[in-house]
C-alpha cells in the first residue's frame, strides 16, 4: 500500500515538478542563449501572442514590390587635392564649382577625396573628371593620361608657388643649417610646397632624409597643411615644410608671432587644372572657357577667385612643368614613388 500511495504522490506531484522543470529550462535558455530567446519572443509578439485561440496572421509573400534606389544625377566631378580639411576646400572653392556649372550649361559636383593619394587614384579610375592639384601630382597624373588644360595665378600675381620651412621661434633654428639633425613634420610624400621643394632645397645643401632625427608626414585624412603647423606650434616637431600661404590660412588657430619662417624654397610652376583621360574634349573646352572669362576686375570674379585664393586662371600646357620634372629625377622620385 505504501509504494502505491508514493506512485500516487509522485503522480499527483508531476504536474508541479514538470512545471518547476519548464521554468528551469526557459531561466537556463535566457541566460545561456540570448539571441534565441529573443526571437522566440519577438515571433510571439509578431504572431500577435502565443495563445491557442489567437488567430494566425498569414502573409502572401507571392507579392512582392521592387524597390528602385535612386543614381545621382549624371555630372562632371570636381576636386582639390586635399592639402586642407574638406571643410576648407569646400568653402573656398564651391563658389568656382557654382560658377562652372552656371556658365558651361554642365552639371556639376564636388567630391572629397581624402588622401593625396586617393585622389590620384579616383583620377584613374575616372571617379574625378576635373582635378586641381599640386604639379607633382599632375605629372603622375600625366603619366596615365591626363591633360594640364589650365594653371593658376596665385596671390603673388605670378604663375608660380614655394614651400617654406618654419619653427617656432624659441626652438633654436634661425638658420636652414640649423634643421641638420633635427625632427621634420612634413604634409605628404606627394606634396609640393609641404615637402618636395623642401626636399630639393635641402638636397642642394648635401643633406637627405638620413641627415634629420625624424622625417614624418601629417596624419589622417585632408588637413594636412593645417597639421603641421600645429605640430610645431604644439612642439612636438623642430620644423615644419609648408606650402608658402598656409600661415595665413591658419591664422585664427595660432599666435603668428611665435613662428619664425626660416627659408623659402624657390618658385615652380603652379597648381594646374587637368582632365582625367578619356573625358570629352568639347567638356573641357565650355569648362576652360568659363574660367578664363573669370577676372579680379569683376566684381563677381573678384570674389570667386579671392575666396578660391588665387587671382586668375591662365592657359597652361603639360610643356610648363618641366622643371617639376627635372626635379624629380635630381631628387630620384621615378624609382621610389609608384609613377
Amino acid at each position: 500500500m505504501e509504494n502505491s500511495d508514493r506512485r500516487k504522490a509522485a503522480r499527483a506531484g508531476g504536474g508541479a515538478l514538470s512545471a518547476e522543470a519548464g521554468e528551469s529550462a526557459l531561466r537556463r535558455l535566457f541566460f545561456r542563449q540570448p539571441e534565441l530567446f529573443a526571437f522566440l519572443l519577438l515571433f510571439c509578439v509578431l504572431a500577435g501572442g502565443c495563445g491557442e485561440n489567437e488567430e494566425v496572421v498569414r502573409v502572401d509573400l507571392s507579392h512582392r514590390e521592387r524597390i528602385v534606389v535612386a543614381k545621382p544625377a549624371e555630372a562632371v566631378t570636381y576636386a582639390y587635392l586635399p592639402q586642407y580639411s574638406h571643410t576648407t576646400s569646400y568653402t573656398r572653392h564651391n563658389p568656382l564649382v557654382e560658377y562652372l556649372e552656371r556658365e558651361s550649361g554642365l552639371t556639376m559636383r564636388q567630391v572629397f577625396p581624402d588622401t593625396f593619394e586617393e585622389h590620384t587614384r579616383m583620377v584613374e579610375r575616372g571617379e574625378i573628371d576635373i582635378s586641381f592639384s599640386n604639379p607633382f601630382t599632375y605629372v603622375r597624373l600625366a603619366q596615365k593620361g591626363a591633360t594640364a588644360f589650365a594653371r593658376v595665378i596665385e596671390p603673388s600675381g605670378r604663375p608660380f608657388f614655394r614651400g617654406q620651412i618654419i619653427a617656432r621661434i624659441d626652438s633654436g633654428i634661425r638658420r636652414l643649417e640649423d634643421c641638420e639633425g633635427k625632427r621634420w613634420i612634413a604634409v605628404d610624400p606627394l606634396s609640393a610646397g609641404g615637402y618636395l621643394f623642401a626636399l630639393g632645397m635641402f638636397h642642394d645643401m648635401g643633406l637627405d632624409t638620413d641627415d634629420f632625427a625624424a622625417v614624418d608626414f601629417a596624419p589622417g585624412p585632408g588637413g594636412k597643411q593645417e597639421k603641421a603647423v600645429l605640430a610645431v606650434y604644439a612642439g612636438k616637431y623642430d620644423f615644419a615644410s609648408i606650402r608658402e600661404g598656409t600661415l595665413d590660412i591658419v591664422r585664427d588657430k595660432i599666435d603668428p608671432e611665435r613662428i619664425r619662417v626660416v627659408a623659402t624654397t624657390q618658385a615652380y610652376p603652379g597648381w594646374v587644372y587637368a582632365a582625367r583621360k578619356g573625358l570629352d574634349p568639347a567638356v573641357v573646352d565650355r569648362i576652360r572657357n568659363a574660367m578664363f572669362r573669370l577676372s579680379m576686375e569683376e566684381p563677381e570674379g573678384g570674389r570667386i577667385l579671392a575666396n578660391a585664393g588665387i587671382r586668375g586662371i591662365i592657359p597652361a600646357a603639360d610643356a610648363d612643368y618641366a622643371p617639376i620634372r627635372e626635379l624629380m629625377s635630381k631628387l630620384d622620385l621615378y624609382g621610389e614613388v609608384d609613377w
